[in-house]
């Protein structure tokens, strides 16, 4: 018989993903709707986490990029963000397989778990801060709902603000710096610069920054590679 974190966990994943046509944002629907007009045979819809929920490890991004995950479906899949992370996952052992930046490449995860804080995408990859609270009740569902889950990866300051709220704890008392930790609660956030094409082209973020971080989770969790 399920005990009660079960039961809980269990509740929350049905409140994870929003439905394909989610309302909750005016300004979202609308590009939504241009997108599937435009590009029929694309995703165009909130785009659900990758990833078991029995995972230790969550990564959570900004949003879907238009012709990333979109386009494809699964978050960081299908535009140069995804290059960075998921060679590092694969590198440091969250991941197995091939990236090849399309969602049947059969890339697996491996105790870990892929999301964005906004779940639809935003025009100029820009969501504002009323649709960060309205898709903030998903990600607090989905941390709900992954009862082993140790560490959170956020790659922004958005991320890391949501998260925060998704936990419940205080933004002014966890300042985001690329390389910091947080405890919040039972939960050890890890903060990085986003892995987007401008941090790294610029060299705001480098791969070896980025490999230090998950590096870090990896000594954290003791994942066995």
């Amino acid at each position: 018989m399920p005990n009660h974190t079960t039961r809980h966990a269990t509740a929350a994943a049905d409140q994870i993903d929003p439905g394909r046509d989610c309302p909750l944002c005016p300004r979202l629907v609308t590009y939504r709707i241009e997108n599937r007009g435009k590009e029929p045979d694309w995703h165009n819809a909130p785009v659900p986490s990758f990833g078991a929920l029995d995972a230790e490890l969550l990564i959570v991004g900004l949003a879907p990029g238009v012709r990333g995950a979109n386009r494809t479906g699964r978050p960081f899949t299908g535009d140069y963000a995804g290059v960075l992370l998921y060679h590092t996952l694969i590198k440091f052992g969250f991941a197995t397989g091939s990236y090849l930046e399309r969602p049947d490449d059969g890339l697996t995860l491996r105790n870990c778990r892929v999301t964005n804080a906004v779940r639809c995408v935003p025009p100029q990859n820009r969501p504002t801060p009323a649709e960060d609270k309205a898709c903030n009740p998903f990600l607090v569902a989905e941390i709900a709902a992954m009862p082993r889950l140790r560490a959170i990866l956020t790659l922004g300051t958005v991320a890391h603000l949501m998260s925060l709220r998704a936990l419940g704890a205080r933004a002014a008392a966890h300042k985001f710096t690329h390389g910091a930790q947080h405890e919040a609660g039972s939960v050890l956030l890890f903060n990085s610069y986003h892995v987007s094409r401008y941090n790294t082209s610029t060299r705001r973020l480098t791969p070896q920054m980025f490999e230090n971080v998950v590096a870090e989770i990896r000594e954290f969790i003791k994942l066995d590679h």
